[in-house]
């Protein structure tokens, strides 16, 4: 019978797409995973994988026997989990990948409290704004907004957040404060390129109900909404953010929130719509135990959030 570590590195290896990945799912060095293919190989007495410098793919036989063995595995790794909640103890490592102002501001925050009730679990953070392929990177949950949400997946609503247009102080003093939609297309404008795509995220603007893509001044571009947020409290424009992030700054007094006044029919309109937050698994059928629990526990806590209401 082969070694159940060899099956899985063999199976860890064709889901995440080379023999590093598989390494860095098991814990342990790419060499490591290497010997325990070949092992498998050997025990099997035929080749599994045709490997190159660049890429690896399946045999004949390597096909047929992935597709025995990884149903097999799957379901060993789900009685695992749910027996460890039957005896009040999730264990393991939980793979969460969650956008990075969310992951900073709410949920690094947020985890403490979770992992006290839960010691034996091992909770690795992939905190990016990058595209993140919850197959290759073993990803166990990834937290997202609606706007990079990937079609196929299971989601689960987690919290809705309003936005804000703020300014600082110093900023309004000298350049007044915007009243309406059309007077706030004047002011130095600072907006966010979304890292995993490139795209500049433009204000919503409507007119009569239809969307409208009117020329702003756009003072400054970045890909991190921290230091847009951190910029405009220097003084240096309008910035348009989670109520999560910028609580704090209006607290302090460093950041004011703009109210536009409501524009007649025909007249340009800001959409202030909130930012709306999902938990994403990569089963639909099967939602592991340790997930399960960190989503009932995020809803809970973020139901109770002063920042996000």
């Amino acid at each position: 019978m082969p070694n159940l570590r060899a099956i899985e590195t063999f199976v860890k290896a064709l889901e995440g797409g080379s023999i590093a990945s598989a390494a860095r799912q098991l814990g342990i060095s790419p060499a490591a995973a290497s010997q325990n293919i070949a092992r498998l190989e050997r025990e099997l007495g035929t080749r599994l994988i045709t490997r190159t410098t660049r890429s690896m793919a399946l045999t004949e036989a390597g096909e047929r026997y992935l597709a025995r063995v990884a149903p097999v595995l799957d379901a060993l790794e789900k009685a695992q989990s749910d027996l460890s909640l039957i005896h009040g103890q999730l264990q393991g490592r939980l793979r969460i990948a969650c956008m990075s102002a969310f992951g900073r501001h709410v949920l690094a925050p947020l985890l403490p409290a979770f992992t006290a009730r839960h010691p034996q679990l091992e909770i690795e953070l992939l905190i990016a704004d990058r595209y993140v392929d919850v197959l290759k990177e073993d990803v166990d949950i990834s937290l997202c907004y609606r706007d990079v949400l990937e079609p196929g997946m299971s989601v689960r609503q987690l919290a809705s957040v309003p936005r804000f247009l703020c300014a600082s102080p110093q900023y309004l003093q000298q350049h007044g404060s915007p009243q309406t939609a059309q007077e706030l297309l004047e002011h130095a404008c600072l907006l966010y390129r979304r890292e995993r795509d490139g795209r500049l995220m433009r204000w919503p603007f409507t007119r009569d109900g239809q969307r409208s893509d009117p020329q702003q001044r756009i003072a400054t571009i970045g890909n991190d909404i921290d230091a847009l947020v951190e910029f405009a409290a220097a003084g240096g424009g309008i910035v348009w953010a989670g109520s999560f992030i910028v609580h704090d700054y209006v607290r302090q007094g460093r950041l004011l929130p703009l109210t536009l006044k409501p524009g007649r029919k025909g007249q340009l309109q800001f959409e202030n719509a909130p930012l709306d937050f999902f938990a994403c698994f990569k089963d639909r059928q099967y939602v592991p135990a340790k997930v399960r629990a960190l989503v009932d526990y995020l809803l809970q806590e973020l139901q109770q959030q002063v920042k996000l209401s």
